[in-house]
């Protein structure tokens, strides 16, 4: 209704009318209003208020909050005219695209854009964040959060999929930062062979992760059980090689620790003979020689050493420490990852 030009983006440019009409908190339209209405070229305008250019192409119905300021230039224009949606599912897919660009590079959000395309269901906004440090790290050879990740992101790979590797990551994450960079200071066991066996503790979140991958098991799930001293993990060998996992812990009303679980590659059930070797094991030591302090659940901090280190890069190359990822641990922010 101001002015004839302006009523024009209604059709030629949505995004920037919406932009314009809705503006970000650190922009001031009056200078692109005051292009468009003078007739300057909609590049000139859409330069001002801080659009790129390629959501001309994006229907009205995709606007529903303030535009970010997004990625643009020639090359990043050709590649995202590739993955448009369409106009029914507009507003998840620059929703999406827009989470992403603010948390990850170019090749990330090329990636998000596709996979919104392809399959809009499948992209839940609310895994973004983890999926979108999870590639970032993937792609930071050298860094801490890349050593952790066991399947690395690649422009191939679906969305889904792509949820459980970070899941996962976040899991690797959540064990060296309950854990610290340290040992362990009491195994309450000691290591031993009995029966032919090897007793090895699994004495430090690295030692758990390898362990956890030549077995294929969950061992990663298991840092704050140990942190707040609810149970310890072993490894049985026979010969240098990895026969099975073990798991002590105390039961409800029971004093003495006991081999909880013990399995074998892929979680196998073992054998008699190997479950008798893990008793007599356990058994071989005094009945008060191992009275753990039990810590009231959620009690321990996470180390922040471990977590400076883990994030350092990420801040350092964003240029900023986002309210989400703070400089003091908390399972909070890792559990909203």
């Amino acid at each position: 209704m101001r002015h004839a030009r302006l009523a024009d983006l209604a059709l030629s440019f949505p995004a920037l009318l919406f932009a314009l009409a809705v503006p970000r908190r650190d922009l001031d339209p009056a200078r692109a209003i005051g292009l468009a209405v003078g007739g300057s070229s909609l590049a000139e305008a859409a330069t001002a208020a801080g659009v790129a250019l390629w959501l001309r192409k994006l229907p009205p119905e995709a606007f529903v909050d303030r535009l970010a300021r997004l990625p643009d230039g020639p090359s990043f224009r050709c590649r995202i005219a590739n993955h448009l949606p369409a106009r029914r599912h507009a507003a998840h897919w620059l929703q999406a695209v827009s989470r992403t660009a603010g948390l990850a590079d170019e090749s990330v959000t090329i990636w998000i854009a596709r996979e919104t395309a392809r399959d809009p269901r499948s992209v839940k906004l609310d895994y973004l964040r983890l999926v979108s440090l999870w590639a970032w790290f993937s792609n930071r050879q050298g860094t801490f959060g890349h050593g952790m990740i066991r399947k690395r992101w690649t422009a191939d790979v679906r969305f889904v999929p792509a949820v459980d590797a970070a899941h996962d990551w976040r899991r690797v994450i959540e064990l060296h930062v309950s854990l610290g960079q340290g040992p362990i200071a009491d195994l309450w066991l000691r290591p031993a062979h009995v029966y032919g066996f090897d007793f090895k503790p699994l004495a430090s979140a690295s030692e758990i992760v390898d362990e956890a991958a030549a077995m294929n098991n969950c061992l990663r799930n298991y840092g704050k059980d140990v942190a707040h001293n609810f149970t310890r993990l072993w490894s049985m060998r026979m010969n240098g090689q990895r026969v099975a996992t073990l798991e002590v812990a105390f039961g409800s009303s029971d004093p003495l620790p006991r081999v909880v679980q013990l399995k074998g590659p892929a979680n196998a059930e073992m054998p008699v003979e190997v479950w008798w070797a893990a008793h007599q094991w356990v058994n071989m030591h005094g009945a008060f020689q191992v009275n753990p302090k039990r810590r009231k659940w959620g009690s321990v901090p996470l180390d922040r050493a471990t977590w400076i280190a883990l994030w350092r890069p990420y801040w350092l190359i964003r240029r900023r420490i986002p309210g989400w990822l703070p400089v003091s641990p908390s399972r909070h922010a890792l559990r909203t990852l």
